[in-house]
């Protein structure tokens, strides 16, 4: 299939992006807005078909490979539309999951309402292993099926099981999915293939989110599969995980789902700003509905304990920190202030100015203050998508909310231009604050790194942010309104593996037989989705004996222990040498790369403005040009 397409997609929670490499080898790019029921049922096929001129079927070996992150199962968990679960658990922890580990995060707040639970309803496995994974009480098979059976009876087709201690010894676990598979459900998530780790709060809410999750995502692969007639018109078709590495469709699971399209950011973010000759970076990717900051400084960063609306997960996932500060992000004057998001007007009605009738946004904002020029914007607005951004009724809602303010302040009017410059300041301002978690407060010096600025509306407010942050650099790809899905086409197929150790450092030797098994595993898996010359690295997760935070180091550092002190110091100001460092994990990442990988020429502009426009700022209208 030489002379086929590539294509590398993001299908965002606003827009979906689409990056496509023709038969020639000329790059295309093309965005359109992820909900548009009355044209299409799914964006990102209608995306490759609008790219490529097709309105019937694929033409056979026409496409070669479509790379793609999607929001489908990060939307199903925000919205609790996942499938009907029944937990499956050791006898006397049927409640673990809804206790959880009793912290309070809102201490303060006057109502308290916990997130919804994702399992519909729980049932005891009368079963129990020691901490060394030993049979204490064996598995009660009839009692097992009887309850599986009653939840199969109640129209459950999905089943998480997990056992206390069974990342140790999954013996029981698999009978009981042996079990659940005879009686015909259709989704089995077992925790010691979700994620083999100790803490079972962590690994059960992870087991619950696959089969959770799973079956969605299963209808959506199969819904691309089938419109690209995968296997005759498509040759390969990928999903980005939240690891930030490519896997096959079948492969895709619901919990390497959440961080499908902001992984394939950073992926896109680390190559290119490598590309440009930096390598302290920060990521700025702000899209429709959030934006999403990251750190880089010479590795991914990974985090391998998260929580996502209100789930624990324990599966590894780039460290990405999310506000709900994006171009949709609805401004507010409520309960005396002003309030940008977190609601979002989404891609259905959207911003007031994509004609819709939608509320007031940030977009609107800068198409207020002429940060954001309808001339210059794609013209696919209006009941024909071929009208541009409505300027009028951004004026008009903004004139219409000062008089409101104005009334319930008993202060004089604003005009509509200080009310977007208002907002702004607050978008800024919280888009500041989540860098400065993930850089300032970690121990780094944000002022030395670049802000490798991306998403469709980061370049808008970038040299905000850096201002706000004493930044100096920021680099703006040509490609940067799709970065994520660029960074699809840059992304390698990769396979993780984790196990826990809990041995001290000094005995990591002992580790070599897992660590052979484990590499072998990832290095199989990687080289039968086609990933060429495959490699594998190892992370361990080191901490001091007694305490409860790991961080990780390479396993290939010269000194594991200074290399540990060094970040300890750096995180959190101090290290205490004289006690013993402990493994308490080790993690296993295999790449190899797949197909032709997206082109990486570093492309300079001229300098030369293209146009001029009017933009307000320090309090008065100015000619601005427009590059």
């Amino acid at each position: 299939m030489s002379g086929a397409w590539e294509f590398w997609i993001d299908r965002g929670g606003t827009f979906t992006d689409i990056v496509a490499q023709d038969p020639g080898g000329t790059i295309h790019t093309h965005k359109l807005l992820s909900v548009n029921p009355e044209r299409y049922a799914d964006a990102a096929v209608q995306g490759i078909r609008e790219v490529m001129g097709v309105t019937g079927d694929f033409p056979p070996g026409s496409i070669r490979a479509v790379k793609m992150g999607t929001t489908v199962a990060t939307n199903a968990l925000l919205e609790r539309k996942g499938e009907r679960v029944l937990l499956m658990i050791t006898q006397g922890f049927r409640d673990l999951l809804l206790i959880g580990y009793q912290t309070r995060p809102r201490l303060f707040d006057l109502h308290i309402k916990r997130p919804d639970l994702l399992y519909e309803d729980v049932a005891e496995l009368h079963e129990r292993l020691d901490a060394s994974g030993q049979v204490v009480t064996p598995l009660d098979e009839a009692r097992a099926r009887a309850d599986l059976q009653a939840g199969f009876d109640r129209g459950i087709r999905a089943v998480a099981i997990a056992g206390l201690h069974a990342y140790l010894n999954p013996a029981h676990e698999a009978r009981v999915a042996e079990i659940a598979h005879e009686i015909g459900y259709t989704q089995i998530s077992t925790s010691h293939e979700v994620s083999r780790l100790a803490k079972l709060v962590g690994r059960g809410d992870t087991t619950v989110v696959d089969a959770y999750l799973s079956p969605i995502l299963r209808r959506y692969v199969d819904l691309v599969a089938g419109a690209l007639d995968l296997g005759t018109a498509c040759e390969t078709l990928l999903f980005m995980q939240s690891s930030g590495g490519l896997t096959e469709a079948r492969r895709f699971q619901g919990k390497d789902a959440i961080l499908s399209g902001p992984a394939g950011g950073i992926v896109g973010m680390v190559h290119t700003g490598e590309a440009a000759g930096f390598d302290a970076l920060i990521g700025f990717d702000m899209g429709g509905t959030s934006t999403d900051v990251s750190h880089y400084h010479g590795s991914f960063e990974r985090s391998f304990e998260t929580e996502v609306a209100g789930v624990r997960m324990r599966a590894p996932m780039m460290d990405i920190h999310t506000v709900a500060a994006g171009g949709g992000s609805i401004c507010t004057f409520r309960d005396g202030r002003f309030q940008v998001g977190p609601e979002s007007a989404g891609a259905d009605p959207g911003p007031a100015c994509y004609r819709r009738g939608g509320p007031l946004t940030v977009t609107d904002c800068n198409v207020m203050l002429g940060k954001l020029s309808p001339d210059h914007f794609p013209h696919v607005f209006g009941p024909n998508a071929d009208q541009p951004l409505d300027a009028d009724v951004v004026r008009a809602k903004f004139a219409d909310l000062a008089k409101q303010v104005a009334q319930e302040t008993k202060e004089a009017p604003r005009t509509p231009e200080d009310m977007a410059t208002g907002f702004l300041r607050i978008a800024i301002d919280n888009m500041a604050n989540a860098i400065k978690k993930i850089s300032v407060q970690r121990g780094h010096d944000v002022t030395r790194y670049t802000l490798q600025c991306f998403g469709g509306a980061g370049g808008q407010h970038a040299c905000g942010v850096a201002d706000a942050l004493g930044m100096r650099r920021v680099l703006v790809h040509p490609y940067a309104g799709v970065l994520s899905a660029y960074g699809m086409g840059l992304a390698p197929i990769t396979a993780m593996r984790e196990a826990q150790i809990d041995l001290p450092l000094t005995q990591y030797d002992e580790t070599l037989s897992l660590r052979k098994t484990l590499i072998a595993e990832a290095m199989a898996e990687v080289s039968a989705q086609g990933g060429t010359t495959p490699t594998a690295r190892i992370e361990l997760h080191l901490r001091y004996d007694g305490s409860h935070q790991t961080l990780p180091v390479p396993s290939d550092a010269p000194d594991a222990k200074s290399a540990f002190e060094a970040a300890h110091k750096q995180r959190y100001g101090f290290t205490s040498p004289a006690r013993d460092l402990l493994i308490e994990m080790i993690s296993i990442e295999a790449m190899g790369a797949i197909g032709k990988p997206a082109p990486l020429t570093p492309q300079q502009g001229d300098g030369a403005p293209k146009a001029h426009t009017e933009m307000y700022a320090d309090a008065t209208w100015q000619d601005v040009p427009i590059h």
